[in-house]
């Protein structure tokens, strides 16, 4: 496959991390497919453009989604599963100006009003987050880490595409 095309077998996630007072920001995303908004809550980001860098990419899907620039810290974990036949990678980045996604109104977004059914912050211990290793992890402790990179493989997903 020549260097300048993107394969055809990846995907390329970026999702922000953004953490406050206990609280996870995260959002319910709309299903094109069917009538019903999605029955979990994901942190916001989506997939790269190719050719994009990861804080491009970031910064573009979080002012599509929440019309909030972010202020883009340290990587803070990564995901790779299989997507059927398609591997799919997360980078999860925490974004540090928490405060300005206390209010947000998605119908001056390009995308939130389209994707996104609700948002907030909400107790990622109490709240069905995907995915699963978020509800379940110190997050608090994972930003304040001096390594921050934790690595997680998930061999049975539920998808957030």
């Amino acid at each position: 496959m020549p260097r300048n095309e993107p394969p055809q077998n990846r995907r390329v996630n970026l999702r922000a991390v953004i953490f406050k007072d206990g609280k996870l920001f995260c959002q319910r995303l709309k299903n094109s497919h069917t009538l019903h908004d999605s029955d979990f809550w994901c942190t916001p980001g989506g997939g790269i453009d190719f050719g994009e860098s990861l804080y491009e990419g970031l910064t573009r899907e979080m002012i599509e989604e929440t019309g909030v620039k972010p202020v883009i810290g340290n990587i803070l974990f990564i995901q790779q599963f299989m997507d059927g036949e398609r591997e799919q990678l997360e980078f999860f980045f925490h974004v540090t100006n928490a405060s300005e996604y206390e209010v947000l109104d998605l119908a001056s977004t390009s995308h939130g009003d389209i994707e996104v059914a609700a948002c907030g912050f909400v107790d990622p211990k109490t709240t069905v987050i995907k995915p699963d290793f978020l509800t379940t992890i110190d997050l608090e402790a994972a930003i304040a880490a001096s390594t921050p990179i934790r690595i997680a493989y998930d061999e049975n997903p539920t998808h957030l595409t």
